[in-house]
C-alpha cells in the first residue's frame, strides 16, 4: 500500500489502538513509525494548515510538528511583512544590486521587477510551513533544517506541494557557520524562528536560551544580508528583546482566535530610530504610534469639566433614560494588551474606566477598533456591594464574570455572585476611577 492510501485508510481511527496493532499493519506500509506521527500531526493540521492537510502524502516524522508549526494565517502574514520590506525603494534597489541574479540578467539586457528577484531564506524551517508560504511571493526560498529527519521530509513534502523554487539544506545554524548555510544564495530577508525548549524538554523565553541563540549570531545575520525576521514566543517581553537587539525596525503582534500566537520583529542593518508596532488580527492590522505604545493613563472617564452622559448613565444618574444613553464598553484583544497599546482607544473616542482598568467605554466604538477586542452593551450598572451582588446574582443565574481592577479573581466573584458559566449576559466587576468605587456592569455581547 502506498503511503498516501494507509494515510487515507485510517485517517481519524484511534492511534493508540493503531499501534497496538503494529503486527498486523507495520507490513502495509514502508514505515510504520512515520505513518503513526503523521496521522497524529495531521489531526492538528487540519484546521491549522488545510492546504495541507489536503494532501496525504506529505510526511511529518515528529509528534510536534503539528503543535509547533505556524498556520496557515499566520505563515501567511510573515510573508507580507517579508515581502513588504522589498516595497521601500531605497532598500529595494539596494536589494536588486547585491542580487547576483539580478545582474546577470542586467548582463543579458533583460528586465525584471522586484518581485521576481525577491529571495528569502529560512534558516530554522521545521515543518516546513512558513517556507512554504514564503514561496507563495519570493522567487527563491533556501529552507535549511538542522535536523536531518525534517529536512528529508520537507524535500519530499515541497516537491508534493508543487514548490519549484525551494533549496533544502540541513546544516547548523552556530557562530561562524551563517556564510556555510547559505552557500551562493544572496537573500533579500532572513528567518529565523528559534526553538523555545531547553534540552531538557522545558518551554524557554529569553533570547539567550532559545536555539539558536540569536544575540550570538545577530553580526553574523545582519553581515550576511540587511534586513533579519524574527519569529519570538507571544510571551517575550517586547521591550526588552528589542534592547537587546538594538535594530528592530517594526514589532507585529499577531493574534488568530483571540489569541496572541506570536511575536515577529524586523531588523534592518545600522537601524537606531524608534521601532514601530502594528497588531494584526484576524485578516486585519493597526499601527501603534510609540506614544500609544506605554501605560500613560490617558483619557479617563470623568476627567473632563463636566461629568458627562455616559458616566451618569454607568453611575445611574438622572436624565440619562430619558436622553437614551446606553453606554458601550470595549475589551482589548490580548494583541492590543501586548503591544502595550493601553491608550489607543482613547485616541478613537473612548474613555478609560480607570487607570489600571484596562476597560473602555463611549457611546459607540468606532470599526477600526472592533475587530481588535469585544463590543459590549452595557444594560445596567450598579455598585459592587452585597446588595448588588444578591440582586444581580439571583436575576441572572449564569454569566460570564470578569473582575478588573478590584481585589477579587474572576472566579471569586462568580462565588459571590452565585452563579454559573455561560448564559446571555457578561458581567464585569471594576473599579471606575470617576466614582471612586467599584462598580457591577451587566452587558451584553455585541457582534462584529
Amino acid at each position: 500500500m502506498e503511503f498516501k492510501d494507509f494515510i487515507l485508510a485510517h485517517d481519524g481511527e484511534d492511534l493508540g489502538r493503531l499501534a497496538l496493532a503494529r503486527g498486523r499493519y507495520a507490513a502495509e506500509v514502508e514505515d510504520f513509525d512515520l505513518a503513526l506521527t503523521t496521522l497524529e500531526a495531521r489531526r492538528k493540521l487540519r484546521s491549522k494548515v488545510p492546504e495541507w492537510y489536503a494532501v496525504p502524502s506529505l510526511r511529518y516524522p515528529l509528534r510536534v510538528s503539528g503543535e509547533q508549526c505556524s498556520s496557515a494565517e499566520t505563515a501567511r502574514y510573515k510573508a507580507a511583512v517579508a515581502v513588504g520590506t522589498s516595497r521601500n525603494e531605497e532598500l529595494a534597489q539596494n536589494s536588486l544590486r547585491e542580487n547576483p541574479r539580478v545582474v546577470a540578467l542586467r548582463e543579458k539586457g533583460q528586465k525584471f521587477v522586484t518581485r521576481d528577484s525577491f529571495c528569502v531564506a529560512d534558516l530554522t524551517g521545521g515543518l516546513g510551513v512558513d517556507a512554504w508560504a514564503f514561496a507563495q511571493v519570493a522567487s527563491e526560498v533556501l529552507y535549511n533544517e538542522m535536523r536531518p529527519e525534517l529536512a528529508d521530509a520537507a524535500r519530499q513534502n515541497f516537491a508534493a506541494l508543487g514548490l519549484t523554487n525551494v533549496q533544502v539544506c540541513c546544516k547548523e545554524v552556530v557562530p561562524g557557520n551563517v556564510a556555510s548555510v547559505l552557500g551562493d544564495f544572496r537573500p533579500d530577508v532572513l528567518f529565523l524562528d528559534p526553538a523555545r525548549r531547553s534540552v531538557d524538554g522545558r518551554k524557554v523565553f529569553r533570547l539567550e536560551d532559545c536555539q539558536p541563540d540569536v544575540l550570538q549570531l545577530l553580526p553574523e545575520l545582519l553581515a550576511a544580508c540587511p534586513r533579519l525576521l524574527l519569529k519570538l514566543s507571544p510571551m517575550a517581553d517586547i521591550t526588552l528583546v528589542c534592547k537587546q537587539l538594538a535594530c528592530v525596525k517594526d514589532v507585529h503582534v499577531v493574534a488568530a482566535e483571540g489569541e496572541c500566537k506570536e511575536l515577529l520583529l524586523l531588523l534592518e542593518r545600522n537601524c537606531d530610530g524608534p521601532y514601530g508596532v502594528t497588531v494584526y488580527e484576524n485578516g486585519s492590522s493597526l499601527q501603534v504610534d510609540q506614544v500609544q505604545a506605554g501605560s500613560g493613563p490617558g483619557p479617563i472617564l470623568g476627567a473632563g469639566p463636566g461629568p458627562g452622559d455616559v458616566m451618569q448613565a454607568l453611575s445611574g444618574g438622572e436624565g440619562t433614560e430619558d436622553a437614551g444613553i446606553t453606554p458601550i464598553l470595549f475589551e482589548p484583544g490580548k494583541a492590543l494588551l501586548k503591544a502595550g497599546a493601553f491608550d489607543l482607544p482613547c485616541q478613537y473616542g473612548l474613555e478609560k474606566l480607570g487607570r489600571h482598568t484596562h476597560l473602555y467605554v463611549g457611546e459607540e466604538v468606532p470599526e477600526a477598533l472592533r475587530p481588535f477586542g469585544k463590543v459590549f452593551r452595557v444594560l445596567e450598572s450598579a455598585p459592587l456591594d452585597k446588595r448588588s451582588l444578591k440582586d444581580i446574582g439571583t436575576r441572572y443565574p449564569r454569566a460570564d464574570v470578569t473582575a478588573r481592577n478590584i481585589p477579587l479573581t474572576s472566579d471569586q466573584l462568580r462565588k459571590k455572585l452565585g452563579m454559573a458559566d455561560g448564559g446571555p449576559v457578561h458581567i464585569f466587576g471594576v473599579r471606575i476611577d470617576a466614582l471612586s468605587a467599584n462598580y457591577l456592569l451587566v452587558c451584553s455581547q455585541q457582534t462584529i
